[in-house]
């Protein structure tokens, strides 16, 4: 099958296709796993022009102003003269579009919508998101939990239509714990890390109330954090600053992406405190160097640890919850979990096995 990739955003900040494919290898590795089988094509829309062959993968970058997105017809002219099978749009958010590309290809292309961490739109717009709806053939969700919820509120018509495939995965693999360490700095038994922001959606205030007194009966555990935006650092701050087990939460701040192969190595357990989570990047970059997921149940995460499976779920904001989950961590058989989390991760949300869901995906359409 031939595969053509676009959306309907520009990042015009990027002026260097490898700086842009660098910024996109949680994605660009799927597109290089699918081109192993597959003709692939990925439109991409930054301060450059020029076709660019990498792995496996013709990237057609091209230049397209506010307006020419919003009626693309030189975008979908370019997808068509390409002679596609399967279109794969990024994002949700495009009906005025997707029902163009529609007329634009006629009914033989395959048009796929894949989810990338959108909401339904509200009222007023969901009509027309309803509408474009019917116009595709597939709309991939990380969790069909997801893409379900858009159906029951009415912005999509076809629960069908919804798949289960996880959007981004992960340039990272597992490494000697003992090595990575020595590279991090990081002691304590066992080691907790939080990679996210600061903000509310992330709650790192739950976090760390909950973990301060996980550390008060554990005093050998540690939580590293690494963030960027950090909204609520004073807050933080403050909780750390005034708790007897303050010194138990190491703030790290913000590192170079490519540092954290070696985080992620030197930590047993993964914590996120989201509340709503596309896909969960972060995750599953930690997931793939075998961390142990301790996260919230929410959709996202209860398709990416099995269903609490492959880790450990507690409920969104609750102190208490994550107290009784962290508790868990010191009852289960790390060396067996870890295990399983790995298993996962190669079998679900790898790379390969996005690919291979995708590619059987658009061959049963």
């Amino acid at each position: 099958m031939k595969f053509v990739f676009a959306g309907y955003t520009s990042t015009p900040q990027f002026t260097q296709p490898q700086d842009w494919l660098k910024r996109i290898d949680m994605y660009a590795g799927l597109l290089e796993q699918l081109a192993q089988t597959d003709e692939v094509i990925s439109i991409e829309q930054i301060d450059f022009e020029g076709d660019l062959q990498h792995s496996g993968v013709q990237y057609l970058f091209r230049r397209f102003t506010k307006s020419q997105l919003l009626f693309p017809g030189k975008l979908h002219r370019l997808i068509k003269a390409q002679k596609p099978d399967v279109v794969v749009i990024h994002g949700l958010h495009f009906p005025l579009q997707v029902i163009q590309l529609r007329h634009a290809l006629g009914s033989s292309v395959k048009i796929i919508l894949q989810n990338h961490a959108e909401l339904p739109f509200n009222k007023l717009q969901k009509p027309l998101q309803r509408l474009a709806g019917a116009y595709v053939d597939a709309c991939l969700f990380a969790s069909k939990e997801m893409g379900l919820d858009w159906v029951r509120r009415g912005n999509l018509p076809d629960a069908s239509k919804i798949y289960e495939v996880m959007e981004v995965s992960s340039i990272f693999y597992p490494t000697d714990q003992t090595e990575a360490r020595v590279r991090t700095n990081v002691s304590g038994s066992p080691v907790f890390l939080w990679v996210g922001h600061l903000n509310a959606n992330k709650d790192p205030l739950t976090v760390v109330q909950g973990f301060l007194q996980f550390a008060s009966t554990h005093p050998e555990a540690r939580l590293y954090m690494i963030y960027r935006n950090d909204d609520l650092l004073p807050e933080v701050q403050n909780l750390v600053k005034n708790h007897p087990s303050g010194k138990n939460i190491i703030l790290v701040g913000a590192i170079p992406h490519d540092d954290l192969l070696y985080w992620f190595n030197s930590a047993d357990f993964i914590v996120s405190g989201s509340h709503y989570e596309g896909g969960g990047t972060a995750l599953c970059e930690g997931i793939s160097c075998g961390c142990i997921p301790v996260v919230t149940n929410i959709q996202s995460f209860r398709m990416m640890t099995d269903n609490g499976q492959r880790g450990i779920l507690f409920d969104p904001g609750n102190v208490d919850s994550l107290c009784k989950a962290l508790q868990l961590t010191t009852v289960i058989n790390p060396f067996t979990m870890r295990q399983a989390v790995l298993e996962y991760y190669t079998a679900t949300l790898s790379f390969s096995a996005i690919a291979s869901r995708l590619r059987a995906i658009a061959g049963s359409l």
